[in-house]
């Protein structure tokens, strides 16, 4: 399985809300009941529609940009992604930055979604105390070969409720990942640059051997 089918497991468990016609209610009680219910409600979805979505990867996307957004810590995320040059920074650098980053995450992960299925995907109960703010969802999703990979969700409580912001596969960050790519990328081009690449939808240059 590769990177881009494990982070549709990720794609899979944040995309939530779906119409109530095509999957049930997705139960936002805490952030375990949530990561499983939107697990279960997506991949009802993906089941109902699988055809389609294989055939025009691009309604993946627009399935995830519509339901994903409103549930994902986006700005918290690049915020974190950016790191030190989000002290530096302007507003509209970092407007377009939060958005750049996002519609990026899904036009290179949104189309291994279509195909997801549910006997991968295995979630574990999440315990916390009555008062946290922050929690830490476990899960595993199974290879083709049999083998299984953990992948772990951060969650974050604010005003709106509980979202999550960051993903953990094989004891790697994707914040943490993406805020070295980006940073040496920031370092030697510009920000400006950056998030160039990223609305046109360019891949990173390709790093020179030593």
């Amino acid at each position: 399985m590769t990177r881009s089918t494990l982070l549709a497991a990720t794609l899979a468990v944040l995309t939530l809300s779906l119409p109530l016609q095509a999957a049930g209610p997705v139960d936002t009680s805490g952030p375990g009941q949530l990561i499983d219910s939107a697990a279960q409600s997506m991949l009802k979805e993906l089941d109902a529609h699988r055809a389609e979505y294989r055939k025009d990867p691009a309604k993946v996307e627009q399935l995830v940009d519509e339901v994903l957004l409103p549930h994902f810590d986006s700005q918290y995320a690049a915020r974190l992604v950016l790191g030190t040059h989000w002290r530096t920074a302007t507003p509209a650098q970092r407007e377009r930055f939060i958005k750049a980053f996002y519609q990026s995450m899904v036009r290179n992960y949104g189309s291994a979604l279509a195909e997801f299925t549910g006997e991968r995907l295995k979630v574990f109960p999440a315990q916390l105390a009555p008062d946290a703010q922050r929690a830490t969802v476990r899960t595993e999703v199974k290879r083709s070969n049999g083998d299984r990979v953990p992948v772990n969700y951060s969650l974050r409580k604010g005003d709106a409720g509980w979202k999550v912001w960051d993903v953990t596969i094989e004891g790697i960050s994707y914040v943490k990942s993406f805020r070295e790519d980006f940073g040496a990328e920031i370092d030697q081009k510009g920000l400006d640059a950056v998030i160039e690449r990223l609305e046109k939808g360019d891949p990173p240059a390709q790093k020179k051997a030593a």
